[in-house]
């Protein structure tokens, strides 16, 4: 094993082959046993190489993509790459903070929560024809609100919002979760890019896998790397 990666090395291997087409990458941890959180929550299974590259992930993107439910539960509030990530996104003409984009279909969203009113970048919350009319006039001072199912489903095309967002340059997009959201895109085939970090913890309990709700089947991925660290950490990357 070798000592926690350096952002360099991680740049290096998790490198995108371009930036020109829509692509997803999705990003977990788990422990050895399969869970996805120790008390709800996710931090705990966390090292310092994985840190590091969930910051790598985040300052190659073009925006960050996560579920309302991830959003209350993990807390998230806005996004603030180092000045080492900002200078590495400037160099490559990307605008300084990638926005978090919000996927809900009812729109249960507080326009108080953090990721709005400690955002950086203002954020962008993908919805349905069907979501609230009220609620959408709520977010729109914290918000850009897009309604995503052109043919009026009720339900949310994440295929017509991952077009909507390449159409706003931001085609390089980074899935950071939960696990609902994780099944959606798969069940669409959206899922580019997995980048999975498997933690040296057994955690037992109920906690849930890092996909739900997708249909069973064997849907192939390559395995591009394994890496690993001092702490125990194995870092896998799996694409098309």
């Amino acid at each position: 094993m070798t000592p926690a990666l350096t952002r360099e090395e991680l740049f290096a291997a998790y490198a995108l082959a371009g930036r020109d087409e829509p692509s997803i990458r999705v990003n977990f941890v788990s422990s050895a046993d399969g869970a996805l959180t120790v008390d709800g929550h996710s931090g705990g299974l966390g090292g310092v190489t994985d840190r590091r590259l969930m910051q790598v992930l985040r300052a190659m993107s073009d925006a960050i993509l996560v579920g309302a439910g991830t959003v209350r539960s993990e807390g998230y509030a806005g996004v603030r790459p180092g000045a080492r990530d900002a200078a590495w996104r400037a160099d490559r003409g990307l605008e300084a903070v990638p926005p978090i984009v919000i996927v809900s279909g009812d729109l249960a969203l507080d326009p108080g929560l953090g990721v709005f009113t400690e955002a950086a970048a203002r954020p962008i919350v993908v919805t349905h024809s069907a979501s609230p009319v009220e609620q959408r006039r709520a977010l729109d001072p914290v918000a850009d609100v897009l309604v995503c199912d052109p043919g009026a489903s009720g339900r949310v095309d994440l295929s017509n919002a991952r077009d909507q967002l390449a159409a706003r340059g931001l085609t390089q997009l980074l899935s950071e979760g939960g696990p609902h959201l994780f099944g959606a895109l798969l069940e669409a085939n959206l899922v580019d890019e997995l980048c999975l970090t498997v933690s040296p913890h057994l955690v037992g309990g109920s906690s849930g896998r890092i996909l739900q709700g997708a249909g069973e089947a064997a849907r192939p991925y390559v395995l591009a790397h394994a890496l690993t660290d001092d702490e125990g950490f194995v870092f896998l990357r799996y694409t098309r």
